[in-house]
């Protein structure tokens, strides 16, 4: 591991160790905040694996959180708490199959028009759950018993839900960091660079793609369980496209092809969501948040090509211009 791996590791062990701290640091409400935060950043980790380890832009991400979401709270009991050991992975399991066979049918396409049939695909399960007494129509369901494990672990305390959330965080964050690191990952990212030559030298690069959609909705299914946890509720709107699209911002934001940058991303759109929604800033005005939202993050996509995660390397490669001599004037100083 070389310095530039160390510090980056260093940064992403410092942010969940912060992130361990903050309950005493803040009261009831930044501890609910930053848990649905906790959760975005699982869902757009699903998602970075997508396109910045595979390229591949899927617009249907929320399919896979809303069957997470919908799977917690239609196999949990109405009167007592499910067990936390067979409802998480039935859930993620759900989220998956329901990826596997999008993807096996999504990606014989490329392109347009595999973003396309990916937000088809998401639509179905949308007007499933909308039109149909499965999903509660409309109104949603609400999950009346969080699911728990014995006596470890109650996930109707918001501290617990808190912790089992960072806790699933990191795990998510470890498992895709070991995962791109390992031969697995080395061929997706020949994919996304060029997936003619990855054929050529004998790949067959489909098997690869279905793997990593598959993985991928298996992660949104567990952000989508821990949402539905977290809110005791859900409704169609959890699979709606634009859920996608907020998602695909996220890691747009934080910056494309870095895991650490699905986290900045996640945790930049959510905070900047809150700030412009605060009357307590903007007065009359915060009922217009989108608008003060979308000029900050076309900004952002203007001023960060490479998203906030590349910021430091652009103040060093100005700092790096401004400090460097052009040869012409050194040339100059010489002869003088």
């Amino acid at each position: 591991m070389n310095n530039l791996d160390r510090s980056k590791a260093a940064f992403v062990a410092a942010c969940f160790a912060a992130l361990a701290l903050l309950p005493l640091l803040t009261g009831s409400y930044g501890v609910d905040l930053v848990t649905k935060i906790m959760v975005y950043a699982i869902f757009a980790l699903s998602l970075e694996l997508l396109v910045g380890a595979t390229g591949l832009v899927c617009f249907g991400q929320a399919a896979f959180f809303g069957i997470g979401a919908y799977a917690a709270v239609l196999l949990s009991p109405a009167s007592e708490a499910a067990g936390l050991w067979w409802l998480l992975p039935v859930s993620i399991v759900a989220a998956a199959m329901y990826a596997l066979a999008v993807g096996a049918l999504s990606l014989r396409t490329k392109g347009v028009y595999f973003i396309m049939v990916t937000l088809a695909f998401a639509q179905m399960a949308y007007y499933v759950v909308h039109d149909t007494p499965l999903g509660g129509g409309t109104d949603g369901i609400y999950l009346y018993v969080k699911p728990a494990l014995g006596s470890l672990i109650d996930l109707d305390s918001s501290l617990t839900l808190y912790f089992f959330t960072l806790a699933c965080l990191v795990a998510a964050f470890a498992f895709l960091a070991v995962l791109l690191r390992s031969r697995f990952g080395r061929a997706l990212a020949g994919i996304r660079v060029n997936e003619q030559r990855m054929r050529a030298t004998g790949f067959s690069t489909y098997p690869y793609k279905l793997a990593a959609f598959t993985l991928s909705g298996g992660i949104a299914g567990l952000a989508g369980f821990l949402f539905a946890v977290k809110d005791g509720f859900v409704n169609p709107e959890l699979m709606s496209w634009h859920l996608s699209g907020a998602v695909l911002i996220m890691i747009i934001l934080g910056g494309i092809g870095h895991l650490r940058g699905a986290l900045i991303g996640a945790f930049a759109f959510a905070l900047l969501q809150e700030f412009f929604k605060s009357e307590a800033i903007f007065g009359a005005f915060a009922k217009h948040w989108h608008l003060g939202l979308g000029l900050t993050i076309i900004a952002s996509v203007a001023l960060l090509p490479r998203g906030l995660v590349g910021l430091p390397g652009q103040w060093r490669e100005r700092l790096v211009g401004r400090n460097r001599v052009p040869s012409a004037s050194k040339e100059a100083l010489g002869e003088a």
